[in-house]
């Protein structure tokens, strides 16, 4: 029966992984295609910019929601709504033929990401333990960076032989492929089947918690800086650096590499040292640093290096974040407690990510928008020593 059960959950386990490697297709390839994209679509930098925070708004405006639908209605359900509409919306934008269908399509986007993310977080954190719930936490990410890793690799071959838009369709397709797996195979474990039904107040109640609005914070700038590299950083190579698509490409796709097993590591030492606050400030502390010196730095082998440092710490901190909630107020809320810390989270990289285009346009540099990410990551860290002598008392 343990074998089984071992089998029954590595099935369960790779499947959700393999639909969350869509989530984040189309983001990151807006990003790494970013400068053809401008010029198909004639696009400002403040234009490039709406597009991501455009789903980055919606997203966020969802993710209370979104958790709140998952515990309610089933996490299978929800989830397999997410992944079908995200990825069919990312073969969509493949087919856009100006801004505003671009911007339409993206807004849209975000809240199947939502549904995506949400439930497909509380489904691999109900497969595991209360002892390895970061650990959880941190393996969602590794298949939404797998599709990253993807879509970096494939992605600048796939554009010079066909244009810019065909990884967005051919991934879409394989997506929307992908859902219907995890409807044939998927389910959630016991523990989900048979738990009560959240109520809506219960998750309106958070908000009266000063506990949860440290942990947003936090957030904020967790996915504020996380994002406001991802999306322009591919800009800063090809625009600042003259560096080629290519190049750029496999410099983003090293990055992104490095993050999803820094991401799992993370979760395992919070787990194993029993230490969450720890492991985050040392995240935040080296991530101020690298940041601030990513702008301004102009040779290629040491930009290269700082790019390479960030990412192991970018999202080291992801799973002890996210477990320190379910950690105090439990499983039966997993879904919820990460809709309103992605509330937060959301805020900030849409904040960022527009933040940086519009400094771009008025500016002609990005280096006053990595200095505003590196004084959140600082304002971050004083959060995160609140949050220790909270989670104390």
């Amino acid at each position: 029966m343990k074998v089984v059960a071992i089998n029954n959950r590595a099935v369960n386990v790779f499947v959700v992984m393999l639909c969350q490697s869509f989530q984040t297709v189309s983001v990151a390839g807006i990003a790494l295609f970013l400068p053809s994209i401008r010029s198909d679509l004639d696009l400002s930098f403040t234009q490039a910019g709406t597009l991501s925070a455009a789903t980055i708004f919606s997203y966020a405006l969802m993710q209370i929601p979104a958790g709140y639908l998952a515990d309610r209605y089933g996490l299978k359900r929800i989830f397999f709504i997410g992944v079908l509409g995200t990825t069919f919306l990312c073969l969509t934008f493949g087919l856009v033929p100006r801004y505003w269908h671009a911007l339409v399509n993206q807004t849209a986007s975000g809240i199947f990401h939502a549904l995506l993310f949400q439930a497909g977080l509380a489904l691999l954190a109900s497969w595991f333990g209360a002892q390895r719930r970061a650990t959880a936490m941190g393996l969602s990410l590794v298949g939404i960076f797998a599709g990253q890793l993807l879509i970096n690799a494939l992605g600048p071959w796939l554009v010079e032989h066909f244009g810019w838009r065909f990884p967005f369709i051919s991934f879409g397709f394989v997506g929307i492929l992908a859902s219907f797996i995890y409807l044939r195979l998927g389910q959630a474990s016991q523990d989900t089947q048979s738990r009560e039904k959240l109520r809506i107040a219960d998750a309106l109640r958070l908000f009266r918690h000063r506990f949860m609005w440290v942990c947003g914070i936090i957030q904020y700038v967790r996915l504020g800086v996380m994002q406001g590299i991802a999306f322009w950083l591919p800009t800063l190579l090809i625009d600042e650096q003259g560096l080629a698509l290519q190049v750029t490409g496999s410099i983003i796709a090293l990055r992104t590499l490095l993050i999803a097993p820094s991401n799992l590591l993370g979760g395992y030492m919070s787990d194993r040292l029993k230490r969450p606050t720890a492991v985050m400030g040392i995240s935040l502390v080296i991530l101020a640093m690298t940041t601030a010196a990513l702008a301004k730095v102009n040779d290629v082998a040491l930009l290269i290096a700082l790019i390479f440092i960030n990412a192991i710490f970018i999202q080291f901190y992801f799973g002890p974040l996210f477990a320190v909630p379910v950690e105090k107020y439990g499983t039966h809320m997993a879904g919820t407690l990460s809709g309103f810390g992605n509330f937060f989270a959301n805020l900030g990289a849409f904040t960022f990510t527009y933040l940086l285009g519009a400094l771009k346009d008025q500016t002609g540099y990005f280096e006053s928008g990595f200095y505003a990410m590196a004084g959140a990551c600082l304002l971050g860290l004083i959060f995160t020593v609140l949050l220790e002598g909270m989670r104390r008392h």
